[in-house]
């Protein structure tokens, strides 16, 4: 099955990447990839799964009535056995995300690559890719006008992630 769609975040729009962002976040939670990748030029540590009302509380193994920003988020997943990558610009600004991300994630399955001229923004799955023209931060996710397109199709992102490893490396 091979699903897409493009959705135009923004102001004029009214429509933000939240619930779409969650919504994979969460699919990971319960069914972990064996390999994540994260390519975005600029990474804050933005809030990722909302769940002040205890309505995820079953994907978590320890859950708490809060927002979990992506640095958490990530981290779990690492200890679930997702292996991670993640493609960042050396900017101060993605500093504190890379800071939470380490502390958090198990480092044998994380690897943190910073090149200096990586423009694209793509994050992937065993099964999906989000990919456009958003940063994940939050004028991304909630200000500026992007186009992000989400296929849930294992053939494009197997064909993505093996891209990413051969510009990038990547773990297993």
């Amino acid at each position: 099955m091979i699903l897409e769609r493009v959705v135009r975040t923004g102001r004029k729009t009214g429509l933000r990447i939240d619930n779409l962002l969650s919504a994979v976040l969460l699919g990971e939670l319960v069914t972990p990839s064996a390999n994540l990748w994260l390519v975005s030029p600029w990474i804050s540590d933005v809030d990722v799964i909302d769940n002040m009302s205890g309505r995820y509380d079953s994907v978590f193994a320890e859950p708490a009535n809060r927002r979990y920003p992506l640095s958490e988020v990530l981290g779990i997943l690492t200890h679930s056995g997702a292996n991670l990558t993640v493609v960042t610009r050396p900017e101060s600004h993605n500093k504190t995300f890379l800071d939470r991300l380490f502390r958090q994630a198990d480092a044998g399955r994380l690897l943190i690559v910073e090149e200096e001229d990586v423009h694209e923004k793509t994050f992937c799955g065993e099964l999906w890719i989000l990919t456009g023209s958003m940063n994940l931060t939050v004028r991304g996710m909630q200000v500026n006008d992007e186009a992000v397109t989400y296929k849930y199709t294992a053939e494009a992102a197997a064909s993505a992630r093996l891209d990413l490893r051969r510009r990038f490396g990547g773990l297993a």
